[in-house]
Protein backbone atom coordinates (compact mmCIF):
# COMPACT_ATOMS: atom_id res chain seq x y z
CA UNK A 1 0.00 0.00 0.00
CA UNK A 2 1.52 3.48 -0.95
CA UNK A 3 1.17 6.06 0.96
CA UNK A 4 -0.41 9.80 0.56
CA UNK A 5 -0.25 13.07 1.95
CA UNK A 6 -3.36 14.62 2.54
CA UNK A 7 -5.13 16.76 5.40
CA UNK A 8 -7.07 14.07 6.99
CA UNK A 9 -8.55 14.24 10.37
CA UNK A 10 -7.23 10.81 11.46
CA UNK A 11 -10.37 11.37 14.66
CA UNK A 12 -12.59 9.86 11.90
CA UNK A 13 -11.66 6.26 13.16
CA UNK A 14 -12.94 5.51 16.17
CA UNK A 15 -10.06 3.87 17.72
CA UNK A 16 -8.17 6.92 17.59
CA UNK A 17 -10.26 8.43 19.87
CA UNK A 18 -8.30 6.82 22.76
CA UNK A 19 -5.19 9.49 21.77
CA UNK A 20 -5.56 13.22 23.64
CA UNK A 21 -5.51 16.14 21.43
CA UNK A 22 -1.14 16.13 21.74
CA UNK A 23 -0.74 12.61 21.01
CA UNK A 24 -3.27 13.14 17.67
CA UNK A 25 -0.78 16.44 16.81
CA UNK A 26 1.80 14.29 17.12
CA UNK A 27 0.81 11.94 14.73
CA UNK A 28 2.90 12.01 10.96
CA UNK A 29 1.67 8.75 9.52
CA UNK A 30 -0.71 5.77 10.60
CA UNK A 31 -2.90 3.16 10.05
CA UNK A 32 -5.54 1.45 11.37
CA UNK A 33 -5.90 -2.27 11.15
CA UNK A 34 -7.28 -5.47 12.05
CA UNK A 35 -10.80 -8.18 11.72
CA UNK A 36 -12.66 -4.99 14.08
CA UNK A 37 -10.74 -2.12 13.34
CA UNK A 38 -9.19 -2.34 16.76
CA UNK A 39 -5.21 -2.20 16.04
CA UNK A 40 -3.49 0.83 15.17
CA UNK A 41 0.16 2.10 14.25
CA UNK A 42 1.40 5.76 14.20
CA UNK A 43 4.32 7.44 13.41
CA UNK A 44 5.18 10.59 15.26
CA UNK A 45 7.01 13.65 13.48
CA UNK A 46 10.38 12.76 15.82
CA UNK A 47 10.30 9.43 14.05
CA UNK A 48 8.96 7.32 17.10
CA UNK A 49 6.34 4.28 16.25
CA UNK A 50 3.93 3.53 18.14
CA UNK A 51 0.93 0.97 18.31
CA UNK A 52 -2.30 0.50 20.99
CA UNK A 53 -5.19 -1.92 20.29
CA UNK A 54 -6.43 -5.40 20.83
CA UNK A 55 -3.65 -7.51 20.11
CA UNK A 56 -4.74 -10.11 18.05
CA UNK A 57 -2.15 -12.38 17.47
CA UNK A 58 0.88 -10.17 18.49
CA UNK A 59 0.41 -8.34 15.82
CA UNK A 60 1.07 -4.73 18.00
CA UNK A 61 4.78 -6.31 17.83
CA UNK A 62 5.08 -5.09 21.66
CA UNK A 63 6.59 -8.67 22.64
CA UNK A 64 4.00 -9.85 24.87
CA UNK A 65 -0.06 -10.37 23.53
CA UNK A 66 -1.50 -7.91 25.76
CA UNK A 67 -3.64 -5.65 24.68
CA UNK A 68 -3.57 -1.89 25.75
CA UNK A 69 -5.48 1.64 25.11
CA UNK A 70 -2.62 3.49 25.86
CA UNK A 71 0.44 3.69 22.79
CA UNK A 72 3.29 1.68 23.42
CA UNK A 73 6.49 2.51 21.74
CA UNK A 74 7.93 -0.10 19.20
CA UNK A 75 12.03 0.61 20.05
CA UNK A 76 13.00 -1.24 17.21
CA UNK A 77 11.26 0.47 14.51
CA UNK A 78 11.95 4.27 16.04
CA UNK A 79 14.06 5.99 13.83
CA UNK A 80 13.67 3.46 10.52
CA UNK A 81 11.59 5.97 8.91
CA UNK A 82 8.86 3.54 7.34
CA UNK A 83 7.44 4.73 4.00
CA UNK A 84 5.00 1.69 3.38
CA UNK A 85 2.82 -0.76 5.11
CA UNK A 86 0.16 -3.48 4.31
CA UNK A 87 -1.55 -6.06 6.72
CA UNK A 88 -2.92 -9.40 6.59
CA UNK A 89 -6.39 -10.84 8.27
CA UNK A 90 -4.52 -13.00 10.97
CA UNK A 91 -3.40 -10.42 11.48
CA UNK A 92 0.19 -9.95 10.38
CA UNK A 93 1.97 -6.80 9.41
CA UNK A 94 4.49 -5.79 6.79
CA UNK A 95 6.35 -2.55 5.86
CA UNK A 96 9.18 -1.52 4.20
CA UNK A 97 11.66 1.49 5.32
CA UNK A 98 13.41 4.56 2.99
CA UNK A 99 16.28 2.07 3.28
CA UNK A 100 14.32 -0.57 1.64
CA UNK A 101 14.26 -3.09 4.48
CA UNK A 102 11.59 -5.26 5.21
CA UNK A 103 9.80 -5.72 9.09
CA UNK A 104 7.06 -7.99 9.52
CA UNK A 105 5.24 -9.52 12.53
CA UNK A 106 2.37 -10.95 14.51
CA UNK A 107 0.17 -13.57 12.83
CA UNK A 108 2.50 -16.61 11.12
CA UNK A 109 0.78 -20.07 10.67
CA UNK A 110 1.12 -20.20 6.95
CA UNK A 111 4.84 -18.22 7.23
CA UNK A 112 3.77 -15.23 6.08
CA UNK A 113 6.25 -13.10 8.06
CA UNK A 114 8.70 -14.75 5.43
CA UNK A 115 11.16 -15.70 8.36
CA UNK A 116 11.03 -19.58 7.88
CA UNK A 117 8.67 -20.83 10.58
CA UNK A 118 5.35 -21.04 11.41
CA UNK A 119 5.60 -19.35 15.04
CA UNK A 120 3.88 -15.80 15.91
CA UNK A 121 6.30 -13.15 15.32
CA UNK A 122 5.86 -11.20 18.76
CA UNK A 123 8.47 -8.42 17.56
CA UNK A 124 9.20 -7.23 14.86
CA UNK A 125 12.12 -8.91 12.78
CA UNK A 126 13.79 -8.04 9.54
CA UNK A 127 12.47 -10.03 6.72
CA UNK A 128 16.12 -11.41 5.30
CA UNK A 129 15.52 -14.16 2.81
CA UNK A 130 16.16 -13.02 -0.72
CA UNK A 131 15.99 -9.28 0.37
CA UNK A 132 18.94 -8.33 1.96
CA UNK A 133 20.48 -7.43 -1.31
CA UNK A 134 17.31 -5.42 -2.56
CA UNK A 135 15.82 -2.09 -1.88
CA UNK A 136 11.98 -2.71 -1.31
CA UNK A 137 9.86 0.30 -2.53
CA UNK A 138 6.43 -1.54 -1.86
CA UNK A 139 5.25 -3.81 0.71
CA UNK A 140 1.36 -5.68 0.52
CA UNK A 141 -0.59 -8.26 2.13
CA UNK A 142 -3.53 -10.83 1.50
CA UNK A 143 -5.59 -12.88 4.11
CA UNK A 144 -2.12 -15.03 5.06
CA UNK A 145 0.19 -13.87 2.26
CA UNK A 146 3.10 -11.13 1.49
CA UNK A 147 4.09 -9.83 -1.37
CA UNK A 148 7.56 -7.55 -1.74
CA UNK A 149 8.39 -4.91 -4.67
CA UNK A 150 12.40 -3.94 -5.07
CA UNK A 151 13.45 -0.90 -7.29
CA UNK A 152 14.63 -2.56 -9.91
CA UNK A 153 11.02 -4.40 -10.55
CA UNK A 154 11.16 -7.78 -9.12
CA UNK A 155 8.26 -8.99 -7.05
CA UNK A 156 9.03 -11.16 -4.19
CA UNK A 157 5.91 -13.38 -2.46
CA UNK A 158 5.75 -15.92 0.41
CA UNK A 159 3.37 -17.09 2.88
CA UNK A 160 -0.17 -19.01 2.21
CA UNK A 161 -0.44 -20.61 -1.36
CA UNK A 162 -3.96 -22.12 -1.26
CA UNK A 163 -4.92 -21.40 -4.77
CA UNK A 164 -1.38 -19.96 -5.90
CA UNK A 165 -1.24 -17.07 -4.60
CA UNK A 166 2.34 -16.72 -4.06
CA UNK A 167 2.95 -17.73 -7.78
CA UNK A 168 5.43 -20.40 -7.49
CA UNK A 169 3.59 -22.84 -9.80
CA UNK A 170 2.47 -24.85 -6.70
CA UNK A 171 0.07 -24.75 -3.91
CA UNK A 172 2.61 -25.61 -1.45
CA UNK A 173 3.03 -22.40 1.23
CA UNK A 174 6.45 -20.33 0.92
CA UNK A 175 8.09 -20.55 4.27
CA UNK A 176 10.66 -17.72 2.92
CA UNK A 177 10.70 -14.77 -0.03
CA UNK A 178 10.44 -15.99 -3.41
CA UNK A 179 10.87 -14.52 -6.90
CA UNK A 180 8.25 -14.61 -8.96
CA UNK A 181 9.11 -15.24 -11.94
CA UNK A 182 7.59 -16.98 -14.78
CA UNK A 183 6.02 -14.51 -17.24
CA UNK A 184 7.53 -11.25 -15.05
CA UNK A 185 11.08 -12.53 -15.32
CA UNK A 186 12.13 -9.72 -17.74
CA UNK A 187 9.09 -7.34 -16.74
CA UNK A 188 9.83 -4.25 -14.65
CA UNK A 189 7.08 -4.63 -12.32
CA UNK A 190 5.93 -0.38 -11.15
CA UNK A 191 3.19 -1.39 -8.50
CA UNK A 192 1.67 -4.36 -6.31
CA UNK A 193 -1.62 -5.36 -5.16
CA UNK A 194 -3.24 -8.09 -2.76
CA UNK A 195 -6.64 -9.77 -2.65
CA UNK A 196 -7.77 -12.22 -0.01
CA UNK A 197 -6.04 -15.19 -1.72
CA UNK A 198 -5.34 -13.05 -5.27
CA UNK A 199 -1.77 -10.97 -6.07
CA UNK A 200 -2.20 -8.58 -9.07
CA UNK A 201 1.16 -6.73 -10.72
CA UNK A 202 1.11 -3.99 -13.26
CA UNK A 203 4.60 -3.70 -15.30
CA UNK A 204 6.08 -0.47 -16.37
CA UNK A 205 3.77 -0.76 -19.84
CA UNK A 206 0.76 -0.29 -18.50
CA UNK A 207 0.26 -4.36 -18.47
CA UNK A 208 -1.90 -5.68 -15.86
CA UNK A 209 -0.75 -9.36 -14.70
CA UNK A 210 -2.57 -11.58 -12.21
CA UNK A 211 -2.27 -14.64 -10.36
CA UNK A 212 -3.90 -16.69 -7.55
CA UNK A 213 -7.72 -17.59 -6.42
CA UNK A 214 -9.93 -16.59 -9.53
CA UNK A 215 -13.20 -17.97 -8.09
CA UNK A 216 -15.15 -14.53 -8.73
CA UNK A 217 -13.14 -13.55 -11.54
CA UNK A 218 -10.99 -11.08 -9.69
CA UNK A 219 -8.14 -11.99 -11.68
CA UNK A 220 -9.87 -10.89 -15.11
CA UNK A 221 -9.02 -13.23 -17.52
CA UNK A 222 -12.67 -14.00 -18.36
CA UNK A 223 -12.72 -17.22 -16.32
CA UNK A 224 -13.03 -18.16 -13.06
CA UNK A 225 -9.48 -20.82 -12.78
CA UNK A 226 -6.83 -20.38 -10.46
CA UNK A 227 -3.43 -19.35 -11.22
CA UNK A 228 -0.48 -20.75 -9.97
CA UNK A 229 1.88 -18.12 -12.51
CA UNK A 230 1.47 -15.11 -13.21
CA UNK A 231 -1.19 -14.48 -16.42
CA UNK A 232 -1.22 -11.06 -18.02
CA UNK A 233 -5.14 -9.58 -18.35
CA UNK A 234 -5.30 -9.59 -22.12
CA UNK A 235 -8.61 -7.82 -22.04
CA UNK A 236 -6.60 -4.47 -20.59
CA UNK A 237 -4.82 -4.70 -23.71
CA UNK A 238 -4.47 -0.94 -25.59
CA UNK A 239 -4.73 0.86 -22.67
CA UNK A 240 -1.91 1.70 -20.07
CA UNK A 241 -2.93 0.89 -16.20
CA UNK A 242 -1.10 3.30 -13.67
CA UNK A 243 -2.86 1.96 -10.50
CA UNK A 244 -4.39 -1.45 -9.11
CA UNK A 245 -5.88 -1.64 -6.06
CA UNK A 246 -7.76 -4.80 -4.47
CA UNK A 247 -10.85 -5.49 -2.78
CA UNK A 248 -11.62 -8.43 -0.86
CA UNK A 249 -12.49 -10.48 -3.97
CA UNK A 250 -12.19 -7.54 -6.59
CA UNK A 251 -10.44 -5.60 -8.17
CA UNK A 252 -9.93 -1.66 -9.52
CA UNK A 253 -7.80 -0.84 -11.99
CA UNK A 254 -6.89 3.03 -13.36
CA UNK A 255 -5.43 3.82 -16.78
CA UNK A 256 -3.54 6.98 -17.97
CA UNK A 257 -6.03 8.21 -19.37
CA UNK A 258 -8.11 8.67 -16.34
CA UNK A 259 -10.32 5.80 -16.98
CA UNK A 260 -12.18 2.71 -14.29
CA UNK A 261 -12.48 -0.27 -14.77
CA UNK A 262 -13.68 -3.09 -12.05
CA UNK A 263 -13.81 -7.06 -12.15
CA UNK A 264 -14.62 -9.64 -10.10
CA UNK A 265 -16.88 -10.43 -6.99
CA UNK A 266 -19.88 -7.92 -6.84
CA UNK A 267 -22.15 -9.12 -4.08
CA UNK A 268 -22.75 -5.81 -2.44
CA UNK A 269 -22.18 -3.67 -5.53
CA UNK A 270 -18.54 -3.26 -4.84
CA UNK A 271 -17.75 -3.17 -9.04
CA UNK A 272 -20.40 -0.68 -9.46
CA UNK A 273 -21.49 -1.47 -12.80
CA UNK A 274 -25.31 -0.79 -11.43
CA UNK A 275 -25.99 -4.42 -10.16
CA UNK A 276 -25.02 -7.61 -8.04
CA UNK A 277 -23.28 -10.23 -10.83
CA UNK A 278 -19.62 -10.98 -10.57
CA UNK A 279 -17.40 -9.79 -13.56
CA UNK A 280 -14.72 -12.56 -14.73
CA UNK A 281 -13.43 -9.55 -17.29
CA UNK A 282 -12.72 -5.77 -16.85
CA UNK A 283 -15.51 -3.58 -16.94
CA UNK A 284 -15.21 -0.09 -17.46
CA UNK A 285 -17.35 2.15 -14.79
CA UNK A 286 -17.98 5.92 -14.21
CA UNK A 287 -17.49 6.65 -18.03
CA UNK A 288 -20.60 9.70 -17.39
CA UNK A 289 -18.13 11.12 -14.78
CA UNK A 290 -14.47 13.44 -15.08
CA UNK A 291 -11.74 11.61 -15.09
CA UNK A 292 -10.37 9.80 -12.34
CA UNK A 293 -7.29 10.57 -10.68
CA UNK A 294 -7.15 7.95 -7.76
CA UNK A 295 -8.87 4.66 -7.10
CA UNK A 296 -9.43 2.48 -3.46
CA UNK A 297 -10.39 -0.57 -2.41
CA UNK A 298 -8.82 -2.98 0.90
CA UNK A 299 -8.98 -6.74 0.63
CA UNK A 300 -10.52 -6.80 4.21
CA UNK A 301 -13.41 -5.23 3.05
CA UNK A 302 -16.17 -5.35 -0.36
CA UNK A 303 -15.87 -0.94 -0.21
CA UNK A 304 -14.42 0.82 -3.42
CA UNK A 305 -14.07 4.62 -3.68
CA UNK A 306 -12.66 7.16 -6.57
CA UNK A 307 -11.72 10.31 -6.61
CA UNK A 308 -11.98 12.44 -9.78
CA UNK A 309 -9.20 15.49 -11.25
CA UNK A 310 -11.88 18.02 -9.78
CA UNK A 311 -11.64 16.26 -6.10
CA UNK A 312 -14.95 15.08 -5.94
CA UNK A 313 -15.25 11.72 -4.20
CA UNK A 314 -17.27 8.19 -5.18
CA UNK A 315 -17.92 5.26 -2.93
CA UNK A 316 -19.88 2.01 -3.48
CA UNK A 317 -20.21 -1.54 -2.30
CA UNK A 318 -20.74 -2.24 0.93
CA UNK A 319 -21.37 0.80 2.80
CA UNK A 320 -22.06 0.60 6.51
CA UNK A 321 -24.64 -2.41 5.77
CA UNK A 322 -26.04 -0.99 2.29
CA UNK A 323 -25.40 -2.42 -1.03
CA UNK A 324 -24.53 0.70 -2.89
CA UNK A 325 -24.64 -0.59 -7.05
CA UNK A 326 -23.15 2.39 -8.36
CA UNK A 327 -21.03 4.93 -7.43
CA UNK A 328 -22.05 7.88 -4.96
CA UNK A 329 -20.98 11.36 -4.60
CA UNK A 330 -19.75 11.83 -1.73
CA UNK A 331 -18.94 14.90 0.35
CA UNK A 332 -15.69 13.74 1.70
CA UNK A 333 -12.46 15.44 0.03
CA UNK A 334 -10.50 12.33 0.10
CA UNK A 335 -10.77 8.87 -0.28
CA UNK A 336 -9.37 8.03 2.86
CA UNK A 337 -12.95 9.51 4.80
CA UNK A 338 -14.84 7.19 2.79
CA UNK A 339 -12.87 4.12 4.54
CA UNK A 340 -13.54 5.65 8.20
CA UNK A 341 -17.26 6.49 7.62
CA UNK A 342 -18.37 3.57 5.76
CA UNK A 343 -16.18 0.32 5.32
CA UNK A 344 -16.84 -2.76 7.18
CA UNK A 345 -14.36 -2.80 9.49
CA UNK A 346 -13.28 0.77 9.53
CA UNK A 347 -9.65 0.26 8.48
CA UNK A 348 -7.53 2.04 6.25
CA UNK A 349 -6.66 1.03 2.80
CA UNK A 350 -3.38 2.38 2.59
CA UNK A 351 -0.60 4.05 5.58
CA UNK A 352 -1.95 7.24 5.74
CA UNK A 353 0.62 10.54 6.09
CA UNK A 354 -1.56 13.41 7.50
CA UNK A 355 0.70 16.93 7.68
CA UNK A 356 -1.22 19.09 9.64
CA UNK A 357 -2.01 22.40 8.40
CA UNK A 358 1.38 23.91 10.76
CA UNK A 359 3.55 21.43 9.55
CA UNK A 360 4.21 22.07 5.41
CA UNK A 361 6.42 20.08 3.65
CA UNK A 362 8.93 21.65 0.96
CA UNK A 363 6.61 20.75 -2.01
CA UNK A 364 3.55 22.35 0.41
CA UNK A 365 5.47 25.67 0.91
CA UNK A 366 6.42 25.99 -2.75
CA UNK A 367 3.04 25.34 -3.63
CA UNK A 368 2.41 28.05 -0.92
CA UNK A 369 4.61 30.68 -2.16
CA UNK A 370 3.25 30.72 -6.18
CA UNK A 371 2.09 34.01 -7.16
CA UNK A 372 2.91 35.45 -3.91
CA UNK A 373 3.60 39.13 -3.85
CA UNK A 374 4.89 39.77 -0.20
CA UNK A 375 8.33 37.03 -1.29
CA UNK A 376 8.54 37.10 -5.18
CA UNK A 377 11.21 38.91 -7.04
CA UNK A 378 10.01 38.58 -10.37
CA UNK A 379 6.80 39.16 -12.19
CA UNK A 380 5.83 38.07 -15.61
CA UNK A 381 3.07 40.48 -17.59
CA UNK A 382 1.16 38.29 -19.82
CA UNK A 383 -2.31 39.48 -21.20
CA UNK A 384 -1.91 42.98 -18.83
CA UNK A 385 -2.02 40.22 -15.50
CA UNK A 386 1.06 39.84 -13.29
CA UNK A 387 2.31 36.98 -12.00
CA UNK A 388 4.64 36.90 -9.28
CA UNK A 389 7.53 34.02 -9.04
CA UNK A 390 10.88 33.96 -7.48
CA UNK A 391 14.09 33.48 -9.84
CA UNK A 392 15.44 31.07 -7.67
CA UNK A 393 12.77 28.46 -7.81
CA UNK A 394 12.86 29.32 -11.68
CA UNK A 395 16.40 28.96 -12.39
CA UNK A 396 16.56 25.46 -10.31
CA UNK A 397 13.32 23.94 -12.35
CA UNK A 398 14.19 25.48 -15.53
CA UNK A 399 16.87 25.39 -18.04
CA UNK A 400 15.25 27.97 -20.42
CA UNK A 401 15.23 30.29 -17.46
CA UNK A 402 18.43 29.22 -15.91
CA UNK A 403 20.18 30.08 -19.07
CA UNK A 404 17.85 33.48 -19.43
CA UNK A 405 18.83 35.06 -15.98
CA UNK A 406 22.81 34.00 -16.59
CA UNK A 407 23.11 35.62 -19.43
CA UNK A 408 20.51 39.16 -19.13
CA UNK A 409 19.83 39.89 -16.10
CA UNK A 410 21.84 41.07 -12.61
CA UNK A 411 20.14 38.90 -9.77
CA UNK A 412 19.58 41.67 -7.22
CA UNK A 413 16.98 43.67 -9.56
CA UNK A 414 13.25 43.44 -9.43
CA UNK A 415 12.47 42.52 -13.21
CA UNK A 416 9.36 43.06 -15.22
CA UNK A 417 9.35 40.13 -18.20
CA UNK A 418 6.31 40.83 -20.53
CA UNK A 419 5.17 37.50 -22.67
CA UNK A 420 2.98 38.25 -25.72
CA UNK A 421 3.78 34.75 -27.30
CA UNK A 422 1.51 32.56 -24.76
CA UNK A 423 -2.00 33.59 -23.22
CA UNK A 424 -2.06 34.32 -19.77
CA UNK A 425 -3.98 30.79 -18.19
CA UNK A 426 -1.22 29.02 -20.37
CA UNK A 427 1.77 30.80 -18.72
CA UNK A 428 0.19 30.38 -15.87
CA UNK A 429 0.10 26.84 -15.86
CA UNK A 430 3.56 26.74 -16.59
CA UNK A 431 5.08 28.72 -14.17
CA UNK A 432 2.95 26.86 -11.24
CA UNK A 433 4.35 23.55 -12.41
CA UNK A 434 7.19 24.77 -11.83
CA UNK A 435 6.05 25.07 -7.85
CA UNK A 436 3.70 22.12 -7.97
CA UNK A 437 5.02 19.71 -10.64
CA UNK A 438 0.93 19.17 -11.35
CA UNK A 439 -0.90 20.51 -13.97
CA UNK A 440 -4.73 21.54 -14.36
CA UNK A 441 -6.07 22.69 -17.71
CA UNK A 442 -8.80 22.06 -19.77
CA UNK A 443 -7.58 19.87 -23.04
CA UNK A 444 -7.84 23.07 -25.44
CA UNK A 445 -5.65 25.18 -23.07
CA UNK A 446 -3.60 22.40 -22.47
CA UNK A 447 -2.80 22.38 -26.42
CA UNK A 448 -1.00 25.94 -25.99
CA UNK A 449 0.88 24.50 -22.87
CA UNK A 450 2.26 21.83 -25.10
CA UNK A 451 3.48 24.47 -27.49
CA UNK A 452 5.59 25.99 -24.86
CA UNK A 453 6.76 22.93 -23.69
CA UNK A 454 8.29 22.11 -27.04
CA UNK A 455 9.50 25.41 -27.48
CA UNK A 456 10.82 25.52 -23.65
CA UNK A 457 12.16 21.77 -24.50
CA UNK A 458 10.44 20.73 -21.31
CA UNK A 459 9.94 17.29 -22.23
CA UNK A 460 7.90 15.93 -18.95
CA UNK A 461 5.43 18.82 -19.06
CA UNK A 462 4.92 17.66 -22.68
CA UNK A 463 3.96 14.23 -21.51
CA UNK A 464 1.71 15.69 -18.97
CA UNK A 465 0.02 17.91 -21.66
CA UNK A 466 -0.23 14.92 -23.39
CA UNK A 467 -2.14 12.68 -20.80
CA UNK A 468 -4.78 15.85 -20.20
CA UNK A 469 -5.31 16.03 -23.80
CA UNK A 470 -6.09 12.27 -24.37
CA UNK A 471 -8.27 12.40 -21.12
CA UNK A 472 -10.11 15.38 -22.35
CA UNK A 473 -10.81 14.25 -26.16
CA UNK A 474 -14.01 14.21 -27.45
CA UNK A 475 -16.30 14.37 -30.74
CA UNK A 476 -16.34 18.19 -30.83
CA UNK A 477 -12.77 18.70 -30.21
CA UNK A 478 -10.95 15.65 -31.62
CA UNK A 479 -9.74 17.39 -35.00
CA UNK A 480 -8.47 20.09 -33.13
CA UNK A 481 -6.48 18.28 -31.05
CA UNK A 482 -5.42 16.18 -33.63
CA UNK A 483 -3.85 19.27 -35.42
CA UNK A 484 -2.13 20.40 -32.14
CA UNK A 485 -0.64 16.89 -32.02
CA UNK A 486 0.85 17.04 -35.53
CA UNK A 487 1.51 21.07 -35.18
CA UNK A 488 4.12 19.91 -32.09
CA UNK A 489 5.20 17.13 -33.34
CA UNK A 490 3.76 14.97 -30.60
CA UNK A 491 3.78 11.29 -32.25
CA UNK A 492 1.97 9.18 -29.41
CA UNK A 493 -0.69 11.70 -28.94
CA UNK A 494 -0.99 12.14 -33.05
CA UNK A 495 -1.60 8.58 -33.15
CA UNK A 496 -4.07 8.46 -30.42
CA UNK A 497 -5.59 11.33 -31.93
CA UNK A 498 -6.16 9.34 -35.31
CA UNK A 499 -7.62 6.31 -33.76
CA UNK A 500 -10.12 8.71 -31.98
CA UNK A 501 -10.79 10.18 -34.98
CA UNK A 502 -11.36 7.30 -37.11
CA UNK A 503 -13.14 5.18 -34.51
CA UNK A 504 -15.84 8.29 -34.39
CA UNK A 505 -15.30 9.06 -37.65
CA UNK A 506 -19.44 9.59 -38.88
CA UNK A 507 -19.53 12.44 -35.22
CA UNK A 508 -16.42 13.58 -36.00
CA UNK A 509 -16.61 14.26 -39.96
CA UNK A 510 -20.16 16.63 -38.90
CA UNK A 511 -18.10 18.85 -36.40
CA UNK A 512 -16.89 22.63 -37.66
CA UNK A 513 -13.55 21.59 -36.65
CA UNK A 514 -12.65 18.95 -39.48
CA UNK A 515 -14.00 21.15 -42.34
CA UNK A 516 -12.15 23.98 -40.61
CA UNK A 517 -8.52 21.51 -40.94
CA UNK A 518 -5.69 23.10 -42.66
CA UNK A 519 -5.79 21.60 -46.34
CA UNK A 520 -2.75 19.26 -46.68
CA UNK A 521 -3.62 17.71 -43.06
CA UNK A 522 -7.47 16.89 -43.67
CA UNK A 523 -6.00 15.34 -46.98
CA UNK A 524 -3.34 13.16 -45.54
CA UNK A 525 -5.61 12.43 -42.78
CA UNK A 526 -8.41 11.60 -45.39
CA UNK A 527 -5.53 9.29 -47.22
CA UNK A 528 -4.43 7.28 -43.81
CA UNK A 529 -7.60 6.71 -42.46
CA UNK A 530 -8.97 5.20 -46.04
CA UNK A 531 -6.07 2.97 -45.61
CA UNK A 532 -7.30 2.00 -42.72
CA UNK A 533 -10.77 1.13 -44.29
CA UNK A 534 -12.85 3.99 -42.40
CA UNK A 535 -14.16 5.41 -45.46
CA UNK A 536 -16.04 2.66 -47.13
CA UNK A 537 -17.08 5.16 -50.12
Amino acid sequence: MKPNIVMVDVGKWPIFTLLSPQEIASIRKACVFGTSANEAIYITHNDEVFVFGLNCSNCLGTGDNQSTIVPKKLEALCGKKINNLSYGSGPHVILSTEDGEVYAWGHNGYSQLGNGTTNQGITPIQVCTNLLIKRVIEVACGSHHSMALSSDGDVYAWGYNNCGQVGSGSTANQPTPRKVSNCLQTKMVVSIACGQTSSMAVIDNGEVYGWGYNGNGQLGLGNNGNQLTPCRVAALHGVCVLQITCGYAHTLALTDEGLLYSWGANTYGQLGTGNKSNQLSPAQIMMEKERVVEIAACHSSHTSAAKTQGGQVYMWGQCRGQSVVLPHLTHFTCTDDVFACFSTPAVMWRLLSVEHEDSLTVAESLKKEFDSPETSDLKFRVDGKYIHVHKAVLKIRCEHFRTMFQSYWNEDMKEVIEIDQFSYPVYRAFLEYLYTDSVDLPPEDAIGLLDLATSYCENRLKKLCQHIIKRGITVENAFSLLSAAVRYDAEDLEEFCFKFCVNHLTEVTQTAAFWQMDGPLLKEFIAKASKCGAFKN
